[in-house]
């Protein structure tokens, strides 16, 4: 495969970042006022971050970023649009949070673009399908964390990708992909009535098996997979939301995965 997958998704979302720091999909408004975009669970799991190094790859326009460093954490993002890099450090100055660092790369060429190792990494939800090549994404986790170091994801469960839209109820795709998909729709997760000009963007299906066999391949130890039973993402539009902004499948239907969490240790 050529690289025009990595201009067009760069070209997507590099006009979609400036775009999604005033929609409500991300509750800009509480965010400014002091509330974090950390799921609690993502909190709980990887337990306390201040004082240390902390680097959030595919950052986006730096909001979780940004929330670490609300709990002490040295933080550097690091994202592939120029938009979103200009846009988290202006938001990061709009906050007042000093020392956060923010770094247009290609996650691919992180090592050499930031020239260090970290305490942590971390990288949040709906990053994955993006990359083309899981086993090289996780070299680069490995090579960018400090020996004893932490690597931490929260992710959608790949397994959700392959049910139908509608009520999730229906496998329609496979889930074991023999190649990428590309689509070009306007608009966004964020709001999909969303003004767009750049809406071709490919993207690939990663099993829960591949991500952990390429982390444990590339030398870190897993300490723990947890499958969540909630997500924070509509994706069907059957799902109950619950009090707590969380979305649940119906009383009713089999449980199933709709989120995975992975904890990792750089020996």
């Amino acid at each position: 495969m050529s690289d025009d997958w990595l201009i067009d998704n760069q070209a997507y979302w590099d006009e979609r970042a400036p775009l999604h720091t005033t929609s409500d999909f991300y509750a800009m408004a509480r965010f400014r006022e002091g509330a974090t975009s950390l799921r609690p669970f993502e909190i709980a799991e990887l337990g306390d971050v201040a004082g240390r190094r902390l680097l959030h790859l595919q950052c986006h326009f730096g909001q979780d970023t940004l929330s670490w460093a609300r709990l002490g954490a040295q933080v550097t993002g690091l994202d592939f649009a120029p938009a979103a890099v200009e846009a988290a450090r202006a938001l990061a100055t709009e906050l007042g949070v000093s020392g956060a660092r923010f770094v247009e790369s290609n996650v691919y060429d992180a090592p050499a673009a930031l020239g260090e190792r970290f305490d942590v990494v971390y990288t949040g939800l709906g990053v994955l399908g993006w990359l083309p090549d899981i086993d090289a994404w996780a070299r680069v986790v490995a090579d960018l964390l400090e020996p004893g170091g932490v690597f931490y994801i929260a992710e959608f469960h790949p397994f959700m990708g392959v049910l139908d839209d509608e009520t999730g109820t229906t496998v329609t795709r496979d889930y074991l992909p023999d190649k990428p998909t590309t689509f070009d729709e306007p608009g966004s997760y964020a709001d999909w009535h969303l003004p767009t000009v750049h809406n071709r963007a490919t993207v690939w299906r990663h099993t829960l098996g591949e991500i952990v066999s390429a982390l444990c391949a590339a030398g870190l130890r897993i300490e723990f997979l947890h499958e969540h039973q909630v997500t924070y993402f509509d994706q069907f539009y059957n799902l109950v939301r619950d009090e707590d902004g969380t979305f649940h499948r119906p009383d009713g239907l089999p449980r199933l995965p709709l989120m995975f969490s992975i904890r990792a240790t750089r020996s």
